[in-house]
């Protein structure tokens, strides 16, 4: 059977639903109790779909790998490892609960040393980037980042032995108001964005 979703039925129910949970932040549900109820309902049931595509997510993920060790491709070995991580850990934390001794202790060993080591390989992979930016074409913006990035990275350890927190305080005003404007970018991004789904102009569940 194969379901139609591409009709007005579901731009009416996506505009109802998500106009329904808007006013829910401007104005109190408590003195409309239907409404209110109404309102509980879809933050429920959203919540609990969401809870189902992460496993359906994670399902598709050990099938997908299974599938590469059971082929013996060239990556077979790294989707070994994925499976026996993943089930590796979702068993120890089910035995031990989440804020158990070996839950507790992947997290500080494995978890963190690996995101630790993915933010260096971005820090120098911007410094990279900047000084081919410069070889090509020097401005002023150019210049700003290549500067920034690098007294970033003298301002987090010691260089040579010695620790430079002058600098950090000197750029800690610029990395504040560069994360502030990336954090009201994706903020202006994510309501122009659902404003367009309310409005019906974007239909990413159909036409």
């Amino acid at each position: 059977m194969k379901i139609n979703i591409k009709s007005p039925i579901s731009v009416s129910v996506a505009m109802i639903a998500g106009g329904i949970v808007l006013l829910g932040y401007f104005f109190p549900m408590d003195s409309i109790p239907a409404l209110n109820a109404l309102y509980n309902a879809i933050t429920t049931t959203a919540m609990l779909l969401a809870a189902v595509a992460l496993l359906l997510g994670i399902f598709n993920l050990l099938s997908v790998h299974l599938g590469k060790v059971s082929e013996a491709s060239n990556t077979a070995v790294y989707s070994l490892f994925l499976v026996g991580a993943l089930l590796t850990t979702f068993g120890a934390t089910l035995y031990y609960k989440p804020d158990g001794f070996f839950p507790s202790w992947l997290f500080e060993y494995v978890q963190i040393p690996i995101e630790t080591s993915l933010m260096a390989v971005l820090t120098v992979s911007l410094i990279s980037a900047s000084m081919r930016v410069l070889n090509q074409r020097i401005t002023i913006f150019s210049m700003l980042f290549l500067f920034s990035a690098t007294g970033a990275l003298l301002s987090i350890g010691p260089v040579f032995g010695f620790n430079l927190p002058i600098i950090g305080k000197l750029l800690d005003p610029v990395a504040s108001g560069g994360a502030r404007g990336i954090l009201l970018g994706v903020a202006l991004g994510t309501i122009a964005t659902g404003l367009r789904i309310l409005m019906g102009s974007d239909r990413p569940y159909g036409e």
